[in-house]
């Protein structure tokens, strides 16, 4: 099931790569890349892959300002 949001404010606390796909426009493929990349803010939990909403914004600003 893919959500569709249109602010900030609708995102859940934790996104899964389909939501981080989404937010940040890409596949999902794509996220699934990025979230295992070093430097990303991806926690694990068991098995299962997530990234705080704050952190993924602290780390989009960071990306812009370099």
């Amino acid at each position: 099931m893919t959500n569709t949001y249109t602010s900030i404010d609708q995102l859940p606390i934790t996104l899964c790569a389909e939501d981080v796909a989404q937010v940040l426009g890409i596949s999902r493929a794509g996220a699934y890349t990025l979230m295992h990349s070093k430097g990303f803010p991806t926690i694990q939990i068991g098995k299962r892959m997530v990234v705080p909403k704050d952190k993924l914004l602290a780390w989009m600003e960071e990306q812009s300002a370099a």
